[in-house]
This record gives structure tokens, C-alpha cells and sequence, in this order.
């Protein structure tokens, strides 16, 4: 499917239209390279540093140094990369097994966001080996900016039309260029469209209903984790919340990973959620 770099949204129910959107952020050259730089990536850094600074400024509320904070963030930055790139991999392994260079192309999109918290949580096992540290200390810590990096994230979702919802007649619904192009590519008839999947149509914007949600989950684990000091709170906390929203957002998305499992085909992501809730 060819990749679109510009998009004009509309959310005609709140009589939005035409909103003039593009996938990159800004260009330059240097030493005669031309370098583009994308939302998506652009705002994964914002949200690694923010997390990383507010994480330094409250360390040592919490009994750690700005130097295991870095140490932390060290090692979680590559490996909630590789984790969110692997998972992706593993289910749409039939879309990178004849080119396995594709696997390393990231600049196409694919990267899943439980992927990255496993990677995520791996390092921080590790680290705390190292430094000897009892690991629910970083995990309850760390576990409060998850939420707020995520839902810097999704914007970039919305910056790059993806990751959206079935069709939707509330106010909020939103209609682009790729939700069209989404649709149309799942529809084996595009004459005759499957149900919730007509690409005419408005669809949820899922990408705004984590943000939301997730600034909420936010302040809520802010409020636990500074006041409940029982080992684990603010991490289980933290599943729980995650997981519940995460499952109900999975169910009306149209780009979920799936897998068969006894002749049923599954969302990945929402079943992994259940076992969070649970």
C-alpha cells in the first residue's frame, strides 16, 4: 500500500475540516545529506526526555539517584525498541519472511507498544541484577511515566493516520485520506464495504482515546505512588488500569494484531490485556 506523507482530516461532526496534516515535521541538509525528520519519531524523543527529567527531578523522593535513573533509561531505551519491533514481527511474520532486511526498517512503521513494555521491563531486571536493587523499587518508580510517554506517543499515530477505529456516527469521528486507504485495504469488495469498515465513513480515533485515558491513568498512579507505599502498588496499579482501557480500545480498532488459537482468531493485544486486568 503506497505510504501517504500528507493528509487532510476532517472530523466532520464537530465541524472540523480539511485540517492539513503531514507525517513529517521538519526537514534540513547537512554535509550535503537531506535529513527528514517524522512526527512519530520526533515525538518518541519528547517523550523520553520528559520522562527522563521529571524521573531525575523525583528520584530522590523515592530512594534512587539521577545516576541509576540514567542507568535505567540506558538500557530501557534500545530494548523497548527492539521488544516493540519484535513483537510486531513475530505476529505479521508472514510480511517480513521473504526480505528479512525489512526487518530492520522501522522507518516504515511497526512497532507495538506491549512489545516495547516487555522490552522495557527485561532491562530493568537486569539493571536491578546488577545494582543489587529489589526490583519492584524501578518498576513501581518507572511506572507512573509509562502512561504519559504513551500518550505523548499516540499523537503520532495521528500524525501518520493510523492505528484508528471502525466507522463511528459520534461527534468525535475522523475521516482522512488514510482512514480511507485503511479501509478500502481491508474490504475484499471496496463496492460493497464489510460493516463499521465503509471507508466514506467517519471512523473512532482511537488515538485520542488513549491520549485521554492514559493522561488520567497518569495522574492516578502519580496520586498511588504517593501514597501507598505497600511493594508493587503503583505497578500492579498500572496494569490494571492500562490493561482495562487498552482492552476496550483494542476491540474497535482495525489494524490489531491477531493470531489463531483452537480454530478462533484472537487480538493479541487485547488478550494480553485481560491477562493484565487479571
Amino acid at each position: 500500500m503506497r505510504a501517504i506523507l500528507n493528509y487532510t482530516v476532517s472530523f466532520p461532526g464537530l465541524g472540523i475540516h480539511n485540517l492539513s496534516v503531514s507525517r513529517i515535521a521538519f526537514q534540513f541538509s547537512i554535509f550535503g545529506r537531506h535529513v527528514t525528520v517524522y512526527w512519530y519519531g520526533l515525538l518518541f524523543a519528547i517523550a523520553m526526555v520528559l520522562c527522563i527529567a521529571l524521573a531525575i527531578r523525583h528520584a530522590k523522593h523515592h530512594h534512587l539517584s539521577s545516576d541509576d535513573v540514567l542507568d535505567l533509561f540506558l538500557w530501557m531505551i534500545p530494548m523497548i525498541l527492539v521488544g516493540a519491533r519484535f513483537y510486531y514481527v513475530i505476529f505479521e511474520w508472514d510480511q517480513f519472511k521473504g526480505d528479512w532486511k525489512s526487518i530492520l526498517n522501522i522507518r516504515q512503521g511497526g512497532l507495538a507498544f506491549y512489545g516495547g513494555v516487555i522490552g522495557g521491563i527485561i532491562s530493568v531486571i537486569v539493571v536491578t541484577k546488577i545494582k543489587k536493587m529489589k526490583i519492584y523499587r524501578p518498576l513501581d518508580f518507572l511506572a507512573v511515566y509509562v502512561p504519559l510517554g504513551q500518550a505523548i506517543g499516540r499523537w503520532g499515530n495521528f500524525f501518520n493516520q493510523e492505528a484508528f477505529g471502525t466507522n463511528t456516527s459520534l461527534p468525535w469521528g475522523m475521516i482522512s485520506e488514510g482512514t480511507r486507504q485503511g479501509l478500502s485495504a481491508l474490504n475484499p469488495d471496496p463496492a460493497n464495504p464489510l460493516p463499521g469498515l465503509d471507508p466514506t465513513l467517519p471512523v473512532h480515533p482511537t488515538f485520542l482515546y488513549e491520549f485521554v485515558a492514559n493522561m488520567i491513568i497518569f495522574v492516578i498512579l502519580l496520586y498511588v505512588r504517593k501514597r501507598i507505599k505497600r511493594p508493587w502498588a503503583t505497578f500492579h496499579s498500572y496494569l490494571f488500569l492500562y490493561g482495562l482501557v487498552r482492552f476496550f480500545v483494542e476491540g474497535v480498532r482495525t489494524d490489531s494484531l491477531m493470531f489463531e488459537f483452537l480454530g478462533y482468531n484472537l487480538r493479541v493485544s487485547q488478550l494480553l490485556s485481560a491477562l493484565m486486568v487479571l
